[in-house]
Parts: structure tokens; sequence; C-alpha cells
């Protein structure tokens, strides 16, 4: 069961297929990623476009950025080549060319994570057009409420603007009345010696 959660934290979803990287492959088969990447080269044949393909420059920068935002770190450091990406079918595949005792074990249970998932996305409600269109709506409706909001936010309504008008009006007022000379105070008046 431990294999099956390090395994899941490994499947991508690219190009809309779940699909796992050589690198993490030849991780779970304890061997290096040229040598995995030799193996398949070898037997090429076995693996058309739908089995396994390597991921654009923008597909892996978005990739790496995820992870980045999920996990914080980057789990490829300094790449010079773009990774392939393994469907489930081309996994499969590598059972037939790799026949280590740990490759085949790993297999074994790699196709059980794909089948786990599978089973989970078939528990899952499913989703029809109606529901996508009602989602859409909302989102836009949801979408022009927070503009609403966040427009009052920016906006002084008028009443308000008259009252910092006025208090305007009499800051100005209090600041030319200090201005003006001071009246003689009236009473008793004690003499101050320093003028």
């Amino acid at each position: 069961m431990n294999d099956i959660k390090i395994i899941q934290q490994k499947i991508y979803e690219i190009r809309g297929q779940r699909v796992i990287l050589d690198r993490d492959l030849a991780e779970l088969y304890q061997v290096t990623t040229g040598n995995l990447n030799k193996s398949v080269k070898r037997n090429i044949k076995r693996f058309p476009e739908d089995f396994m393909f390597q991921l654009s420059k923008e597909e892996f920068e978005k990739l790496n950025k995820d992870l980045i935002f999920q996990f914080g770190i980057s789990r490829w450091g300094g790449t010079r080549k773009l990774p392939y990406a393994f469907t489930e079918q081309g996994i499969a595949m590598l059972s037939g060319i790799l026949h280590s005792d740990i490759a085949i074990e790993m297999n074994i249970a790699i196709m059980r994570t794909f089948v786990a998932i599978r089973r989970m996305a078939a528990t899952l409600p499913t989703t029809t057009a109606a529901d996508v269109a009602q989602l859409r709506k909302d989102f836009e409706e949801l979408k022009l409420d927070i503009e609403d909001i966040l427009s009052d936010q920016n906006d002084i309504n008028e009443g308000t603007q008259a009252q910092l008008d006025a208090i305007n009006v009499v800051l100005a007022q209090l600041q030319a009345d200090s201005k003006q000379p001071r009246r003689p105070i009236i009473g008793f008046n004690i003499p101050n010696d320093n003028k």
C-alpha cells in the first residue's frame, strides 16, 4: 500500500493523459535515467506516441512551476534534456524490456496504482455539460459581484465626498484664523519679561 502512495505522487496529467516521467521511473526501477532511456531507444518500435512522448520546454517549465508551488521545491534541478513521459501502456511495455526483479515488482505496483486511480475516478460523480454550463454561469456572476464590491470600495459615495469637502473648508478657515493677529487679552494679565 505504501508503494501505491509513492507512485501516485509521481503520476502527472500531461496532454490529457496520466503519465510518469522517465526520471521517476528510473528512480522506482533503481536504474539511471540514461540507462532506462537507452533501453527504450533500443526498443523504440514498442513505444509509439500514445505510449511515450517527450515533454516540450513549455510543458516541463509549467510542471516544474506547479511542483514548486505545491511543494516549495523543484524535483528536477539543472536539466539538460527534456524528460520523456510514459503512459500506462508505455509503462506496461517497459515490463517487456526491463527484466530485473525490482523492475518487475515495481511494474506490478505501478499497474495496481493506475487501476486504483481509475477506480477512484469511477466513484466520483460525473459532470454533465449542463453542470459545466451552470458552473461557468455561477463563476461569471461571482466575478461580476466581486468587481462591483471592489469598485464600491474604491469609489467614495457623494455623501461622504460632501462631508470631506466640508471638513476641508473648516480646516482651511481654522488655518486662516490662526494667521490673523491676536486680540489683546482682557482681564488679569501677567506681564511676560521675555518679550
